[in-house]
């Protein structure tokens, strides 16, 4: 297994257990495209869906997890759709999304695949690198001297 294999999300995960790992073939080039997963059998009607690969997956868990330490945050769900799989970030499990993290390879060439949205839907920050990006979450206070 690469670092930049997809791990594939089904509709409604429970558990990191159920998460699996895939490529697609993209039938315009041959390839494999990474960030999608295989459909089952009776899923061949539906569509391929986006989700993150394991390394995306460590960079948003690594700063997911220290602000836990912190008391910041306390619940996160993914969801993986056709046109981009999301990371929400909760402070609290019975409340909207204080950040969503948001992948489209769509705009990969164009403004970048990834962006950090705040609960009314502003993009705070977007662009083609993942840990520049989540940096816009993960300001650390500094002293300043006057």
């Amino acid at each position: 297994m690469r670092e930049t294999d997809p791990i594939g999300v089904g509709p409604a995960p429970r558990r990191a257990a159920d998460l699996s790992i895939s490529h697609v073939a993209d039938p315009r080039h041959g390839q494999h495209e990474p960030g999608r997963r295989e459909l089952g059998r009776h899923e061949q009607g539906r569509r391929e869906l986006v989700s993150f690969d394991r390394r995306e997956l460590n960079q948003i868990l690594s700063l997911y997890g220290r602000k836990v330490a912190e008391g910041e945050w306390r619940d996160y769900a993914i969801d993986a759709l056709r046109d981009r799989a999301v990371f929400s970030i909760f402070r609290r499990a019975s409340e909207f999304p204080i950040y969503r993290i948001v992948k489209r390879p769509r705009l990969a060439l164009r403004q970048g695949a990834y962006a950090v949205m705040a609960p009314s839907g502003l993009i705070l920050k977007r662009g083609r690198d993942l840990g520049r990006v989540l940096r816009v979450i993960d300001r650390r206070l500094e002293l300043v001297e006057r």
